[in-house]
């Protein structure tokens, strides 16, 4: 038996024949009550990230003077913002972790389920192939060569089969979901980064896209490349 959990059940497939098939309606009312969700815990991780932490990693992106941040549009801050919850230099939690031990969720529920699965995204480089025959996308892992489906509304909405783009996929259900940003990139920014130094201390292309610098470099080549000023996050 499938048991609701904050008022919701995960989509469950129906049967014709001998194939099973999930409605739309449903796969996409779990996925915003799943992204509400994770837009308030985004938010509460937020207030366990230190001003100097926001500062440093704005320094990284090219965005701070001295002690002042210099930001053009949301997009850039939004940028410092992922970096500041998702990553942490060795030795340091992360602000995500922080926030999971400070205040966890009730236990069993779909916020503990979502701050889980934040905690343990996956980062890469991601190309749209086509949209999924139910709802969102089939995406592929560029690094690890593996096919997801994908939930983003926005994303869906984008049609640009090919597209590449960078972000952090958090994994629950039987669907993925972006987690923080998303960042479109080039085939030159991609060959770039993972050409440059920080490339060529991981073989692994894998253990290339966990090491907390390759994000940052990636959202450093598409500023330097002017990509993010025509993004907007809605």
């Amino acid at each position: 038996m499938d048991i609701p959990v904050d008022g919701f059940a995960a989509p469950q497939p129906a049967t014709v024949g001998q194939r099973q098939v999930l409605a739309r309606p449903d796969v996409l009312k779990r996925y915003r009550h799943l992204r509400t969700i994770s837009t308030e815990l985004h938010t509460g991780a937020l207030k366990f990230v230190a001003r100097s932490t926001l500062l440093e990693q704005a320094k990284r992106l090219g965005f701070a003077a001295g002690h002042t941040l210099i930001v053009d549009n949301d997009a850039e801050m939004t940028l410092v913002f992922d970096l500041a919850i998702h990553t942490a230099k060795d030795g340091r939690s992360r602000a995500i972790d922080r926030y999971a031990k400070a205040l966890p969720p009730p236990a069993g529920s779909d916020a503990a389920r979502m701050l889980e699965a934040m905690r343990r995204t996956t980062f890469s480089i991601w190309k749209i192939e086509h949209r999924h025959e139910v709802a969102g996308l089939v995406v592929t892992d560029v690094l690890r060569e593996e096919e997801t489906w994908l939930i983003d509304e926005a994303l869906e909405s984008s049609n640009q089969d090919g597209m590449l783009f960078a972000s952090r996929f958090c994994f629950i259900d039987s669907f993925a979901m972006t987690c923080g940003v998303v960042v479109p990139v080039t085939d030159d920014i991609v060959d770039d980064v993972l050409t440059d130094a920080l490339a060529r201390r991981h073989s692994d292309l894998s253990m290339l896209a966990q090491d907390p610098k390759f994000a940052t470099a990636i959202y450093r080549a598409a500023i330097d490349d002017r990509i993010m000023d025509g993004v907007a996050y809605i």
